[in-house]
């Protein structure tokens, strides 16, 4: 790998946002990113254990094991989402929202976010979903401004971070294990494309520039089991820790960055690091 090199270039792949933490994610032509701020949207709002320390307005930051997530909750994967954030309504299909809309399926639920009486449905179904018991319905969590991505443990400015991941890695991981990844399965903010294998660990600059944004790289993301569970048919059907540890040695794919300056981001949007970089001591990881 080019370490010492002045730049290192990519494109942007894909894009995506999960309006509801532990849900289906939405893919995005382009998006506005300002300077502080993640994703709008993404992660605005999570199902937070009825059981657990989330206390509506108190601005906790919280780890993944306090929320309703892929982790222990594999069904909530068979669950399609399709989200208007214009609106704030919220809709499920148990089939992918693509499909559910070309056959003019209608939706599973259809919530208003902004209401009660809509979050309460939200809630309900996936008390049904998840076969809670009466006392274990899910808390809807919202905290305004902020989001639920899963990295939660210094303070609000980690709740604004974007995760990234490279195609590349993905794809070798899965030829080094003799298997098939979906590169949803960690529910990555940017997909680059064009990069080499695990070059996000040591990249030339911590600075990732597209256009006017600019994201400062600052850790690693280390994964959890989340990671098992198939995107396509919520089955928990790949030891991915597992994998993880045997083919590479450790448990992090992808990077989490901060916007530093905003912009618009869009789909084949050359993407470029620079400078110098030091990789990060393994750690200083945050396991959530």
């Amino acid at each position: 790998m080019p370490q010492n090199s002045s730049a290192l270039s990519g494109t942007i792949d894909s894009l995506y946002y999960y309006p509801v933490k532990g849900l289906s994610p939405q893919r995005l032509d382009e998006v506005p990113l300002e300077a502080g701020r993640g994703f709008p949207h993404d992660r605005r709002y999570a199902l937070a254990r009825a059981d657990g320390r989330y206390v509506p307005g108190a601005r906790q930051p919280l780890g993944k094991r306090e929320f309703h997530v892929l982790m222990k909750d594999e069904r909530l994967a068979a669950v399609r989402s399709v989200y208007d954030p214009g609106t704030d309504v919220l809709q499920l299909f148990p089939a992918s929202p693509a499909e559910g809309a070309e056959a003019g399926a209608p939706a599973a639920l259809t919530a208003d976010l902004s209401t009660a009486a809509g979050r309460q449905a939200l809630v309900g179904y996936v008390a049904e979903l998840l076969e809670l018991p009466a006392d274990g319905q899910p808390v809807f969590a919202e905290e305004d401004g902020l989001r639920f991505p899963d990295l939660l443990r210094t303070g609000e400015r980690e709740m604004q971070a974007v995760s990234i991941i490279n195609l590349a890695s993905v794809r070798e991981l899965g030829e080094r294990a003799g298997v098939t990844v979906d590169p949803l399965r960690f529910r990555a903010n940017i997909h680059l494309e064009g990069l080499e294998p695990f070059a996000e660990r040591a990249l030339p600059g911590p600075v990732l520039e597209c256009g006017d944004v600019r994201l400062e790289v600052f850790q690693e993301t280390a994964r959890c089991a989340a990671t098992e569970v198939n995107p396509g048919t919520a089955g928990r059907d790949l030891p991915m820790l597992k994998v993880l540890y045997e083919h590479l040695g450790h448990s992090n794919m992808g990077i989490y960055a901060y916007v530093t300056a905003g912009g618009r981001l869009a789909t084949g949007q050359a993407v470029r690091a620079g400078g110098v970089w030091t990789p990060v001591n393994p750690s200083s990881l945050t396991r959530v």
